[in-house]
């Protein structure tokens, strides 16, 4: 008999092997699918079910997958998230129509065509003094409708006992927040010119990132197995900051965030970080990371599967690699089975690896290949593996 999707979970985040590679996909942004493929996934296998957004955020895009296509999808894993304050939520949904979204930290998205929105609202982009950082309206994160949800269903999920739970409060990203209220370029410019107002930005992120960690896994307790946190730290080719700037400046925010959830819960920390970023995996290990996503193999040194299990797998689980930029958009379904299979056979020796699409599930990808994603697991996934 095999393993149940929780247990087969818990083997491979704990480096044993499992009966067959589990999938983890839709239980939070970075292993979502955005809401035009699921209408289409739903289309096809004939499922009834309410249109829904997670984090009850229509301009983020991506579906909460009811439960009849998560199980057809096969996905191990079951997501808790958080929610925006009533007050954010509430403005939010009572503004003008195509009129820009404004989050509680004061960033914001804009529509830039029918129906997409894009970030394009930076409260602090001229900022350049830490006293401009004192003066920012900072969210409440210790608001109660954040969080009042969250303890009943971690225990629902936890009584089932059924699938693996993984917490995914909205992002819980220092450096990504740096970018919403500032701008990609201006931070990057401000990291490098004036870097302590740079590190007091982090740091009053960090802060608030904590103050929200400390509270969503209050109420989680023992319930969950995996806490998502992350930061998108690479890029097609390279990192868009030096070993050097990550280690003085961002690792030491890094580790004290998970430190403070070490604190707090067993839970694995699952860290997503889009881009070539493999010449700081050991700096992840060390920090205590345990599980890194989403394994960007379009992306530099990070298509070096072989590579990377062998230098780091035995302390590092890898979760995504089934490539969103070029296979499973314009793959036909076969090369989508295809690649799984090299994914797995590449990542997934003795344990530790769970598969997912590099990142989101775009509108570009047909519904077709996210089935032929699954069942190609079904297929290839089994242990032993291929060798």
């Amino acid at each position: 008999m095999g393993l149940t999707p929780r247990e087969r979970v818990l083997a491979t985040i704990n480096h044993e092997v499992p009966d067959r590679v589990p999938i983890i996909m839709g239980v939070s942004n970075a292993t979502g699918i955005k809401m035009k493929p699921y209408q289409q996934l739903k289309e096809i296998l004939g499922i009834k079910s309410e249109d829904k957004y997670i984090y009850q955020w229509p301009e983020l895009g991506t579906a909460e997958i009811d439960e009849e296509t998560m199980l057809r999808l096969s996905v191990d894993v079951r997501g808790v998230l958080d929610l925006e304050d009533s007050e954010t939520l509430n403005r939010n949904q009572n503004r003008p129509p195509h009129s820009p979204y404004i989050s509680s930290w004061g960033t914001g998205q804009k529509e830039i065509e029918p129906g997409v929105w894009f970030s394009g609202v930076h409260p602090l982009e001229q900022a350049t003094a830490i006293e401009e950082i004192e003066k920012h309206p900072w969210p409440d994160m210790s608001a109660p409708s954040r969080v009042a949800h969250v303890k009943a269903e971690a225990q629902k999920l936890a009584d089932e006992d059924q699938f693996a739970i993984m917490g995914t409060p909205w992002l819980m990203f220092p450096f990504e927040r740096a970018f919403g209220l500032q701008g990609m370029s201006t931070f990057l410019e401000n990291m490098a010119l004036r870097p302590d107002f740079a590190e007091a930005l982090l740091k009053k992120n960090a802060e608030l990132c904590k103050s929200m960690l400390t509270n969503f896994l209050t109420e989680t307790g023992n319930n969950i197995d995996i806490i998502k946190i992350g930061d998108d730290l690479g890029s097609q080719n390279s990192l868009m900051i030096s070993p050097e700037m990550y280690r003085q400046i961002l690792k030491p925010i890094h580790a004290d965030l998970i430190a403070t959830i070490k604190k707090q819960t067993d839970a694995k920390i699952f860290f997503h970080t889009d881009g070539d970023v493999q010449p700081l995996i050991g700096d992840f290990i060390e920090i205590g990371i345990d599980i890194l996503n989403p394994i960007q193999t379009s992306a530099g040194k990070m298509s070096d599967l072989v590579g990377l299990k062998k230098q780091f797998g035995k302390n590092m689980v890898f979760c995504g690699g089934i490539d969103t930029h070029r296979v499973l958009p314009f793959g036909s379904p076969t090369e989508v089975r295809q690649e799984v299979r090299r994914v797995i056979n590449a990542l997934g020796q003795d344990g530790g690896y769970m598969v997912s699409s590099v990142h989101t599930i775009m509108n570009d990808v047909p519904a077709e290949n996210i089935l032929a994603m699954v069942d190609a697991v079904e297929e290839f996934g089994y242990y032993p593996l291929e060798k």
